[in-house]
């Protein structure tokens, strides 16, 4: 036992009042208590569909950990995504005991509407603020969080943002690419010349009926990239898709990948494709354990090194 005194004074009911009204407030005001999103799934399943979206093949251990789930929950909830055809499990290569999750494409297809709809609510209930009072509000939200969760070395209590690219941006993603790619493979500054073609052609090409760009940011600070091109009226192209060292080992860029893949989806493209290299191993793992498969390698003499360039695709 711990001999400190707490100092603290007794909580007042009408604090405890005041916690309670503003929950059964807040439930209401987002529609927990109705079937979740319009669906025929409960939230706990929409959540663990979120999860299974924008993780990089999680075992059932670390879900139930992170999402505090019964494990015997957890395993029924699985099972019926599993029979639904849209949970594929690997053995770990880590621990035989364990398997590795991640969704099918049936399943991707199945949970991008949700979070659609969810994106759409979330944007509906801003809408109704003026601007200022929104900023407001999402201020007030992270106080909230930051208050009950202080602890700033557990990565849930981090603040993770991916928003529209604004003003700025795109010089930012230029020259991370340039940066970070001297740094780790010595591509010289014609890389950044092409990345600075690209996204210039984006900013002044930029359809968004067709088009988007997501920028992360991890308590406010930019971490990370991905655009959406429509290349044709069939295709979509993955672009620029690139994470500071710092930002890395998370899920994050995969859950930008599957954002691109879900947007692209949504607007009825057939087929999604993307240009890399080789040697970047990192990103090649994210597209393989999402579907796309390398249809064309070409060796290649470019930003002062030896390549091997490949095109990767996957059908939607």
């Amino acid at each position: 036992m711990s001999d400190m005194k707490d100092d603290s004074p007794p909580v007042a009911p009408a604090q405890v009042k005041a916690v309670r009204g503003f929950n059964r407030f807040y439930t209401q005001r987002i529609g927990v208590l109705d079937p979740y999103l319009g669906s025929q799934f409960s939230l706990t399943e929409v959540r663990v569909l979120y999860e299974l979206a924008h993780r990089d093949q999680p075992t059932a251990a670390e879900l139930g950990r992170d999402l505090a789930l019964d494990a015997g929950y957890l395993s029924r909830i699985l099972r019926r995504f599993e029979t639904r055809g849209w949970l594929a499990r690997v053995p770990s290569p880590a621990d035989a005991r364990q398997s590795l999750l991640r969704l099918t494409d049936a399943g991707h297809a199945a949970f991008a509407p949700l979070q659609q709809k969810s994106r759409d609510e979330a944007a509906a209930l801003l809408a109704a603020l003026p601007a200022p009072k929104r900023d407001q509000l999402i201020d007030a939200m992270s106080a909230v969080q930051q208050l009950l969760d202080p602890q700033p070395q557990r990565a849930a209590s981090r603040t993770v943002l991916l928003r529209d690219p604004r003003p700025g941006d795109m010089g930012w993603v230029v020259m991370q690419h340039a940066e970070i790619y001297w740094r780790e493979y010595r591509f010289t500054q014609e890389f950044e010349g092409l990345v600075a073609e690209i996204a210039g052609k984006f900013i002044m090409n930029f359809d968004p009926a067709w088009e988007k760009g997501w920028i992360a940011e991890i308590d406010g600070e930019r971490v990370g990239s991905v655009f959406v091109v429509r290349r044709s009226a069939t295709v979509a192209q993955l672009r620029l898709l690139i994470l500071t060292p710092g930002a890395r080992g998370h899920g994050l860029g995969a859950r930008l990948t599957d954002e691109c893949i879900a947007f692209a989806r949504s607007k009825g493209y057939r087929k999604m494709m993307l240009w890399t290299q080789s040697n970047l191993d990192a990103a090649r793992a994210i597209y393989k354990a999402r579907g796309f498969e390398l249809t064309k390698s070409e060796a290649n003499n470019a930003y002062g090194q030896k390549l091997v360039g490949e095109i990767w695709e996957l059908k939607l």
